[in-house]
């Protein structure tokens, strides 16, 4: 759709949007319903405008909205030209997305193990596990933590390995005071509702490579030469051709409005969500036995996830912390999944990965979102120190 329809008034719209979709702030609402009258539902202009931002905040060259992540990062290997017989590292300690999309390319994911302070993939952790048929690392900046990235890449310039960064938590973290993804070969973002902004569903691929960013917008479109943007502008008619084959990985313009509004926010959700984090270290300090996430020295997180890793010796397990915090009406998670040891990925060969397994065992993520009161706080901290035995 490409031309503006006959429809109710913006305010009848608006009446309609919240219903639909009760997670949009008001000037999201707005937004969407501008889009839906606009005429342009599917991929258009807004995605246009959304991507060109996106690449500002963060640093990059160029962006390329997808409908996910996990499109994201396939498309991703997919331009490094990955297919079988190649391997990637991986880090276990990570939603399974990352994994599941090493094997979309016919690869091999290789798991390797992290460091327990940030949950990342290291220099070290790499090194252990890759061999002459490793083609791409994937790190992870998990839960919003920045991994060392410069690290990463001099290392893996030095081995000719192409460094792909799972950015999917990441927006608004920083290495060295610059945006995730500054400098980046390629790094895959989300917009998932759990993530620090959202369009729902949605995600973004960014490099600095222009010819790989024309690629991959034709690959999100069917491998389309030309979108229904450029044919609408067109003067001329315009027969498209399908170069390759491709996929059907496209954003809509709805999302993309509401992408606008949430990314001109992010600042101030971030900083509401830092001195959230801030207050949760003060008052979890006293209390023995927890060790709670914390900025890296070389960068600093979105703490888009709040994770405290309890010490071995600790009065009860998670999982009855859990049922604790639940009791007390705390919606509290389990620490980040290990996927080599989910199903899917059974007898899949893995190292031994021992701070991947500890920190999937044994952790949990607190509730900490960017509306969240300080009595909703102490609440939760009350349940951990009395746990504690305090």
């Amino acid at each position: 759709m490409s031309a503006p329809v006959d429809a109710a008034p913006v305010d009848a719209a608006l009446a309609r949007i919240p219903v639909m979709m009760p997670w949009l702030g008001e000037e999201e609402a707005k937004a969407a319903a501008d889009a839906v009258l606009s005429g342009w539902v599917a991929q258009g202009p807004r995605v246009a405008e959304f991507e060109r931002a996106f690449a500002e905040r963060v640093g990059a060259g160029h962006a390329i909205a997808v409908s996910s992540c996990t499109a994201a990062l396939h498309l991703a290997l997919v331009a490094l030209g990955l297919g079988p017989g190649d391997e990637v590292v991986v880090p276990s300690l990570s939603f399974i997305a990352t994994a599941n999309a090493v094997r979309y390319v016919g690869a091999e994911p290789v798991f390797a193990d992290v460091e327990e302070a940030t949950g990342n993939l290291t220099v070290a952790t790499v090194d252990a596990v890759r061999t002459p048929r490793t083609k791409a690392v994937l790190a992870v900046h998990q839960g919003g933590v920045p991994a060392d990235v410069h690290a990463l890449r001099s290392a893996c310039a030095d081995w000719d390995v192409a460094l792909v960064e799972d950015a999917a938590c990441a927006i608004g973290s920083t290495v060295g005071g610059k945006s995730v993804g500054d400098g980046a070969l390629l790094a895959a973002w989300s917009f998932h509702p759990r993530k620090v902004i959202t369009t729902g569903e949605g995600g973004m691929l960014t490099t600095d490579d222009a010819q790989w960013a024309e690629r991959l917008r034709r690959l999100r479109e069917h491998g389309m030469n030309a979108s229904a943007a450029q044919r609408h502008a067109s003067s001329k008619p315009i027969l498209e051709s399908y170069l390759e084959v491709g996929y059907n990985y496209r954003m809509t313009d709805i999302q993309a409005a509401v992408g606008l509004v949430q990314l001109g926010k992010l600042d101030e959700i971030v900083a509401r969500r830092r001195a959230l984090a801030a207050r949760y270290d003060a008052l979890l300090q006293d209390v023995p036995g927890l060790t709670p996430v914390r900025d890296p020295a070389y960068g600093q997180g979105n703490f888009q996830s709040y994770w405290v890793l309890p010490a071995e010796d600790f009065p009860v397990g998670r999982d009855a912390l859990l049922a604790a915090l639940s009791e007390a009406g705390v919606s509290a998670r389990r620490g980040i999944m290990a996927s080599h040891l989910e199903p899917a990925y059974e007898g899949h060969p893995a190292a031994p990965l021992p701070v991947t397994e500890r920190i999937s065992r044994d952790s949990l993520i607190l509730p900490l979102f960017h509306t969240m009161t300080e009595a909703q706080q102490d609440r939760v901290v009350a349940v951990l120190r009395e746990q504690a035995g305090g």
